[in-house]
């Protein structure tokens, strides 16, 4: 399985941040997996943030479940994330990843994207 993350690397304050991941070589709609982001902010660790399952049911962290929308397109095989509101606390390395469960660890992943930069500045 192969994940990799799109979208802008620069965001306004204020703004949605909006990154597609495209994924070959498995189905999101198998139920095998979730389809997590996660991101990392410089000096911190890995925070979850989301994920949808194969059905389509979406789980998101409680912190961030008021700003974020995840979304697929079963058609182009992607999923989608948006963060509404971002402010520059949200500059992070955005990660696109699969794996049996969810949640902060490395462990909790079979598979990742190379993860994209984005910078929330005005």
């Amino acid at each position: 399985v192969q994940l990799q993350e799109s979208g802008p690397g620069l965001v306004k304050p204020s703004q949605t941040l909006s990154l597609t991941c495209t994924v070959s070589g498995g189905s999101i709609t198998a139920d095998y997996y979730y389809w997590n982001w996660i991101r990392q902010s410089p000096g911190k660790g890995l925070e979850w943030m989301g994920a949808i399952g194969g059905s389509g049911s979406t789980y998101y962290s409680p912190s961030l479940k008021s700003r974020t929308s995840i979304s697929r397109d079963t058609s182009k095989n992607q999923f989608t994330l948006q963060l509404s509101s971002v402010t520059p606390e949200d500059t992070a390395v955005y990660y696109c990843a699969a794996g049996a469960s969810m949640g902060d660890s490395p462990r909790d992943y079979n598979y990742w994207g190379q993860g994209t930069q984005v910078t929330v500045s005005s």
